[in-house]
């Protein structure tokens, strides 16, 4: 009982101070962002490892992902000084990868750890489209999503145990809820999927970031036109808990006048 009176504690003071940018919507993440950040790197680095065969070094994918990368996450940390959030990020390490996969799929884990597959660049089309998707899963790090659903899946699953009480009495449970969380792999069958209140925040920060760094936001129409066009019957992870696209792309639609505010043309 006492444990559970300090975790609900604990749930209150996050509730009261975290926020998430530009809607402001307030938060409840359990876990520690040094221990999330921790648990990042090391699981990226072990997909990695697990995936060396399929890891791309070089090429024109490996150029533009890492092009792209680059310019948004310059963006991402302008957007956070001026807003004075840069300490939200002080931690990150920015990184970009592509992994050869037919899995219509991207994803970035806390701290800035970023995968592409290659099954989404036909529906990117070119370097703005991409840009479209690397700004929507950069802005789910940014809005502390993944530490949201971990929170839910660990409570889920364990009731009101804390990060090292989960690790310490079930490593592999806790590991395999950590990478669902943040959509980590192309067989995501299991994955804990994001709300469409995450996925709502995510477009409007990933509009804005992909704005900053020179990229028309406008294009994201297109985009997510392309993508509820595909997969047939099973729509693509990045459309799972999306199945009203005239919604979501209404929505993007609305929000671009607010983004188009922050568009400045990158001169060739």
């Amino acid at each position: 009982m006492k444990k559970i009176a300090v975790v609900f504690i604990a749930v209150l003071t996050y509730w009261s101070c975290s926020q998430v940018p530009v809607t402001g919507r307030r938060q409840i993440n359990l876990l520690p962002e040094g221990q999330i950040i921790e648990m990042s790197f090391a699981s990226y680095t072990q997909f990695l490892t697990e995936n060396k065969g399929k890891v791309m070094a070089n090429g024109p994918e490996v150029t533009l992902v890492k092009k792209t990368g680059d310019r948004i996450a310059r963006a991402v940390e302008q957007y956070m000084t001026e807003n004075n959030m840069a300490q939200r990020i002080s931690s990150f390490k920015w990184e970009f990868n592509v992994v050869q996969d037919k899995a219509v799929n991207a994803w970035c884990m806390p701290g800035g750890k970023v995968v592409v597959y290659t099954g989404i660049l036909p529906v990117t089309k070119n370097e703005t489209g991409l840009a479209v998707v690397m700004g929507h899963e950069i802005a789910h790090a940014i809005a502390n999503h993944g530490n949201e659903r971990m929170s839910q899946g660990l409570m889920q699953e364990m009731g009101f145990a804390l990060l090292d009480q989960a690790l310490a009495e079930k490593p592999e449970a806790t590991r395999t809820i950590f990478l669902s969380a943040f959509g980590v792999g192309s067989d995501l069958l299991g994955i804990l999927p994001y709300s469409r209140l995450h996925e709502s925040e995510a477009d409007k920060l990933g509009l804005i970031f992909m704005a900053m760094a020179g990229y028309d936001p406008s294009e994201a129409v297109g985009f997510w036109e392309r993508m509820s066009n595909i997969g047939g019957q099973q729509p693509p992870e990045l459309l799972s808990t999306h199945p009203n696209s005239e919604t979501r792309i209404r929505q993007i639609r609305e929000f671009l006048p607010e983004a188009m505010k922050y568009y400045k043309p990158v001169q060739p």
